[in-house]
């Protein structure tokens, strides 16, 4: 049986749905409070209470449009839209808590590094060193439309971009300003040593970076970096500069060669392959109860939308599916469609031909990902196979109800993993990145590629 300590985060957004399609209808579902800031404080103080490593925020900027080529069934679903600026809530929470971490999603493809890497930094100082970024490059054509694009920017491309969207900020975080230059002598007047701020004189093929960073180190510098891609191109990127990866599949045999290689591929770029934390998105539905936990399981189910569910499946696929009939088989309807969702449910059940309705089910609670189902020890006997099998390093718990999936993992699952030595009583350090390495660890480590523009 697995032997380290598993690492939890939270997956949440600052939206109705996030990927169970219908879940808000549930009676005890609060999810019309994601723009409240008292729901996000009460979950982060309920979570940090638990010793979740953090809260991570998924965002999207573009709209689901492919489905009946409108936006109607997106909307009527609420399907990742009315949706919120997730870092907005960020302050808030850090303010009621002491060491839990918030990682949110931005897509470098519509940001600057020069403008960016300072918000970052702005929130890593107001969370005492409790910020992570998941990195992604967004694929949405809607969001490349409404943010300046004819169209989206071919998908190797985006990661190219992105290398040196982080060497600049790389350059600004690490590189910038020396540990010492703010020096506050109220008697000299001087605030900060004007010798140990330097320009980055960065000039390259995306981005012109002359002069030097705004704003003074934060206690992490660069906040911890995570990224989810899932392409040979993603899981290089992801290789070269995460710390953390969140991976999908059906099975823990699905993950674990992805694993592998993002390790392997680590590995070969001098990083320590250990350092790189990997994560599987799962829903939990817990109880006292195996018995129990079916039952609420089979109750959540009766609310899972179709429409929902096929308004997130065209979006990845790339396919408008509702010109086709709910019950024919996939491998009849389009060859591409039979192709990704073989890719992704296949290992799940290599016999199956799946129709669009079972696919919809299957979706409805917890999305692609895994859904552990049972008592506080039977999830806990899961998580420890699947970490074996994977090579894990923790889990990403989305929810199904909310805040109610949180609630019980909290009460059946983390009493269980915590009896069994296998989750921490409480935290390394004071930041995110000693939640993950531990205590001292609070900057890049030294085999890490950003490291290397660090000036002491």
């Amino acid at each position: 049986m697995a032997e380290r300590l598993i690492h939890l985060n939270a997956f949440e957004n600052a939206s109705p749905v996030n990927i169970s399609s219908g879940l808000w209808r549930h009676p005890e579902d609060q999810s019309h409070r994601y723009k409240d800031i008292r729901y996000w404080t009460e979950l982060a103080i309920m979570l940090e209470g638990a010793g979740f490593d953090s809260m991570f925020l998924a965002d999207i900027l573009g709209i689901f449009d492919l489905y009946q080529g409108k936006t109607d069934a997106t909307l009527r679903t609420a399907t990742q839209v009315p949706i919120n600026d997730p870092l907005l809530i960020i302050s808030a929470m850090a303010a009621a808590t002491r060491h839990i971490g918030f990682a949110a999603t931005v897509s470098l493809t519509y940001e600057h590094p020069y403008s960016f890497a300072r918000r970052m930094t702005s929130l890593d100082h107001a969370s005492d060193g409790r910020i992570g970024w998941n990195i992604v490059t967004s694929y949405l054509e809607s969001a490349a439309r409404n943010l300046g694009l004819d169209s989206q920017i071919p998908h190797d491309q985006r990661y190219d971009r992105g290398d040196e969207f982080l060497e600049v900020a790389y350059k600004l975080w690490e590189g910038s300003w020396e540990d010492d230059a703010v020096v506050i002598d109220k008697a000299r007047g001087v605030y900060v040593d004007p010798a140990k701020v330097h320009k980055i004189a960065h000039h390259g093929r995306h981005f012109s970076v002359p002069d030097a960073f705004l704003a003074e180190p934060s206690p992490q510098r660069t906040p911890v970096l995570f990224q989810a891609g899932s392409s040979a191109r993603g899981q290089q990127f992801a290789a070269t500069h995460a710390e953390g990866v969140f991976v999908h599949g059906t099975r823990p045999e699905v993950i674990a060669p992805v694993v592998a290689n993002i390790r392997a591929r680590a590995a070969a770029l001098g990083r320590d392959p250990r350092s790189i934390k990997a994560f599987a998105v799962t829903t939990i539905v817990a109880a006292e109860t195996d018995e129990e936990a079916q039952a609420k399981y089979r109750d959540l189910q009766s609310y899972a939308d179709y429409e929902g569910a096929m308004v997130q499946f065209s979006g990845p696929l790339g396919l408008d599916v509702s010109k086709f009939d709910p019950d024919q088989p996939l491998t009849e309807i389009n060859p591409n469609a039979a192709h990704f969702t073989a890719q992704l449910f296949s290992a799940a059940d290599p016999d199956r031909v799946w129709t669009l309705r079972q696919i919809a089910e299957y979706l409805g609670v917890g999305g692609m990902g895994p859904k552990f189902v049972g008592s506080g020890k039977t999830i806990a006997d899961e998580m420890q196979r699947w970490v074996d099998i994977a090579d894990l390093d923790g889990f990403n718990v989305t929810y199904a109800i909310r805040p109610g999936t949180f609630v019980d993992t909290v009460k059946h699952v983390v009493p269980e993993l915590r009896r069994r030595g296998l989750m921490r009583t409480a935290y390394p350090g004071t930041t995110l990145r000693e939640t993950l390495y531990g205590a001292g660890q609070k900057r890049l480590r030294d085999d890490h590629p950003g490291k290397r523009y660090w000036r002491g």
